[in-house]
């Protein structure tokens, strides 16, 4: 059977755009459908614009650090508007990218909201395709839990296009989107407390990253509130918002931010004409080449809920297109010592199993720790300590995991990766000569064990 296309993917995030663009490129005839914006999550209310704010909140820092540097600097002044106008700038230069991206590797782009009708056809504004095979890249959903006045909290949806800057600010959560913009709003000025219902946040990285964060964002003066949750959220006269409590605490914020996780996103797809079947989270279920349990439809990204990071979903994207119309050059997606940074203040970065896991897994390991204060703040009165950890298994010598929290961690992490990746040594970081005088040179001149 001709089909109108060789691969019709749904969803322009980083995922299906990668797929797209390859397929593409190794001659396949592919379309694309997307209703929101190109780029998905990342470009447009996710990795991207939260980086920026990032690093506007950053700048605080700076300032106060100045004045040990010899600066004298008249008080600042921030205004919310023109770093979101900034943004959003720069986001629209990004979609124009994205576009160009597509087209200009003959993709032929459509938009409007796309619903698989059969196992090999798509409707999309009343129009429908056939493709031999079909790419769900749909992406995830922030999702707030059902309790009344949910309707008055936002989301990181929301939070990127707030119109000023709030006041007060409650962040519900304790992931890493929960702990990065209760850092942004923190360092742009809003009074933040951060409350999580479970013990400490940040649950599955390293017990030493947690409460070595908990302890800095102490130090800065945020409120951590835990074993706590929201029973109900209220609009008071004055425009505010009260947050009562499950023990019947109340608190009084002028935002109520939720990052509580997220949901695929399956709405109005269709799966119901498809044999495509969800595991047990809610998730597409995929094998390992992301085939569906429908032979001619396939999944990547956060909607097969593996390991919800932008790289990884182009990967799969590469992955796939290359199995499918490159097969001589696929390889599988490897998904261990995969390295991330949880852009908090101070941030993190981690590649390789925590302390925690490799117990589990059966290592008996050797932990070196480091904790100091970074050359940059002994010049002022700032206290702040950077940490750095090594896990390693005490029998073989490799390196099972590196963490850091503290400045550039997210950058410092990224060459570690490598080094995991090729299965380094205690003793090859040891004969690593450190670049001089930087923090990242305490990974490879860490020579007592811990514990």
């Amino acid at each position: 059977m001709a089909y109108d296309f060789d691969l019709f993917v749904i969803g322009a995030g980083s995922g299906g755009v990668r797929a797209a663009r390859f397929a593409a490129g190794f001659g396949a005839k592919v379309a694309v459908a997307e209703s929101r914006y190109l780029g998905g999550t990342c470009v447009n209310v996710g990795c991207v614009p939260k980086k920026l704010l990032v690093y506007g909140a950053h700048v605080a820092d700076e300032l106060e650090q100045a004045a040990g540097f010899g600066w004298t600097l008249e008080e600042g002044h921030f205004d919310w508007g023109t770093l979101i106008a900034n943004k959003n700038r720069e986001i629209e230069r990004l979609n124009g990218i994205y576009r160009n991206l597509l087209v200009n590797s003959g993709v032929t782009l459509l938009t409007g909201h796309a619903r698989i009708t059969a196992a090999n056809e798509v409707e999309v504004e009343g129009q429908r395709y056939s493709a031999a095979n079909i790419l769900i890249a749909t992406g995830g959903w922030p999702q707030v839990p059902d309790i009344p006045g949910k309707e008055l909290a936002i989301t990181s949806n929301e939070a990127f296009y707030l119109k000023d800057l709030p006041r007060r600010v409650l962040v519900v959560g304790g992931g890493y989107i929960a702990v990065e913009f209760a850092g942004i709003f923190q360092g742009l000025g809003a009074a933040t407390t951060l409350l999580y219902r479970g013990d400490l946040f940040l649950r599955g990285f390293d017990g030493s990253v947690r409460t070595h964060l908990k302890e800095e964002l102490e130090k800065r003066g945020m409120d951590l509130q835990f074993n706590a949750d929201i029973q109900r959220i209220d609009k008071l006269d004055d425009g505010s918002l009260k947050a009562t409590l499950k023990d019947g605490r109340e608190l009084v914020a002028d935002c109520v931010f939720y990052a509580t996780g997220r949901r695929p996103m399956l709405d109005n797809l269709g799966l119901e004409n498809t044999g495509v079947e969800l595991d047990e989270r809610g998730f597409i279920r995929v094998d390992e080449q992301y085939q569906t349990t429908a032979p001619s439809i396939l999944a990547i990204g956060d909607v097969i809920g593996r390991v919800q990071l932008t790289p990884v979903a182009l990967a799969e994207g590469m992955a796939v297109a290359r199995r499918l119309f490159k097969p001589e050059q696929y390889r599988p997606v490897d998904y261990q010592n995969i390295p991330t940074a949880v852009f908090s203040q101070p941030p993190i970065g981690t590649v390789g199993l925590t302390e925690e896991q490799a117990l589990q897994a059966g290592h008996k390991v050797q932990i070196f720790e480091s904790r100091f204060r970074a050359m940059k703040l002994t010049l002022t009165d700032i206290q702040e300590k950077t940490l750095m950890k090594l896990v390693v298994d005490a029998e073989t010598d490799k390196v099972l995991g590196c963490h850091m929290v503290g400045p550039d961690a997210g950058e410092i992490i990224q060459g570690l990766g490598i080094a995991l990746k090729a299965g380094a040594t205690k003793l090859q970081f040891d004969e690593t000569i450190g670049v001089h005088p930087t923090a990242a040179e305490e990974f490879v001149t860490m020579r007592t064990v811990t514990r």
